[in-house]
């Protein structure tokens, strides 16, 4: 069964979570870290997505992000 459609909105606030498999870790190390937060900052500046606020965990991080045009979903396959 295919996946419904995830609705992007201009200007939308969207909170955006991932966990690992079994609560597993995902972040292992400071290597691991600066990667993530490479790759955050890099998706923000590409899709103009603005990025109000981010946690990261071992196993899980939440990203709270502003999207000025409807382009959540290009962000989010990067």
């Amino acid at each position: 069964m295919a996946r419904p459609l995830r609705l992007a909105y201009a200007g939308g606030v969207y909170h955006v979570t991932t966990r690992g498999n079994e609560r597993k870790a995902i972040i292992r190390d400071d290597t691991d870290r600066a990667h993530f937060v490479d790759n955050v900052a890099a998706t923000v500046e590409r899709y103009r997505v603005r990025c109000h606020a981010w946690v990261l965990m071992d196993n899980h991080y939440r990203l709270l992000l502003e999207t000025p045009s409807p382009n959540l979903s290009q962000g989010l396959r990067r």
